[in-house]
């Protein structure tokens, strides 16, 4: 009687597909499918309650900073009225949840009006906003536009703030991809500036693995995640000025897809979002993870 009972339990478990779908605790799940317009989803973060996630899409797409509440659900379209969405490509706040848009997408390696937009972006009832501060810069290194494709350093797609800065970690789009990319500081201040170089670093594997699309600090700021369409990739040990000390831990997220944005829910957990493509992506992605201790 009991073989059969457990050849039954078994039988009804093989049929069952979430059973065998189930994922794994260190894999991704699904939080949630994002909205039906927001198939190209570049950046996000949380609101200080956390109570809105802001998303905003990049080239090609409109001037829009969007609000969805914590199940999904598209709260508002807030247009921000004196910018033009060159190529954002991620969105990040600073302790007091000031929020900034790195207008900085830079694929072919040649634009010369980079800029990060500071949004007067309070609450979710706001149906537009301005750019109240624009921080113009360029990269030092760059004399050339484009340079050589052996040296195409110079794309962003991932920035945090952090003590009145900017920090900016290029995605490498080289000839001869080796996972090198270039960590950049700017003044978080009305202005032209110069980035300065304070960091060159190399990920592990090839360009999904380690072509940097979106980044997130922690609340302590002694770690920076770096995602990738298939990790993550923790630094820490870094200084204010100073990424070459920087230590990397690769955390693998066991899923492909072409993500974009990632955000701190709390600082063990992670929000991680995917490009629609046809049938597979379009999706917020709760992620628990533990970093070692460095």
């Amino acid at each position: 009687m009991l073989r059969i009972l457990t050849l039954s339990a078994f039988l009804l478990w093989s049929c069952n597909p979430k059973a065998q779908d189930s994922p794994k605790t260190d894999d991704l799940k699904v939080e949630f499918s994002l909205p039906k317009k927001l198939k190209e989803v570049s950046g996000m973060v949380l609101s200080q309650d956390k109570k809105t996630i802001w998303a905003i899409e990049d080239q090609g797409n409109k001037n829009v900073v969007y609000g969805l509440d914590m199940q999904g659900k598209l709260v508002t379209d807030v247009v921000v009225d004196n910018a033009e969405n060159h190529d954002w490509e991620d969105i990040t706040k600073d302790e007091q949840g000031n929020m900034y848009i790195g207008d900085f997408g830079n694929n072919d390696n040649n634009r010369q009006n980079l800029a990060i937009l500071k949004l007067d972006l309070k609450d979710a009832f706001q149906k537009a906003t301005k750019a109240i501060q624009t921080t113009k810069f360029h990269y030092e290194g760059q004399t050339e536009f484009p340079p050589k494709k052996s040296n195409w350093l110079y794309d962003c797609e991932a920035f945090v703030e952090m003590n009145g800065n900017f920090y900016l970690f290029t995605k490498n789009r080289s000839k001869g991809f080796d996972g090198t990319f270039l960590v950049f500081q700017v003044p978080n201040k009305e202005g032209d500036f110069e980035a300065k170089l304070i960091g060159k670093l190399k990920l592990d594997g090839k360009y999904s693995d380690a072509a940097i699309t979106s980044a997130a600090l922690n609340s302590t700021h002694d770690k920076i995640v770096l995602l990738t369409h298939k990790n993550i990739h923790v630094l820490s040990g870094f200084t204010s000025d100073n990424f070459n000390s920087s230590k990397v831990e690769k955390i693998p997220l066991n899923h492909n897809s072409q993500k974009e944005a990632i955000v701190f829910l709390d600082d063990k957990t992670l929000l991680i979002a995917d490009e629609k493509d046809k049938e597979t992506g379009g999706n917020i992605y709760r992620f628990e993870f533990n970093p070692q201790a460095k």
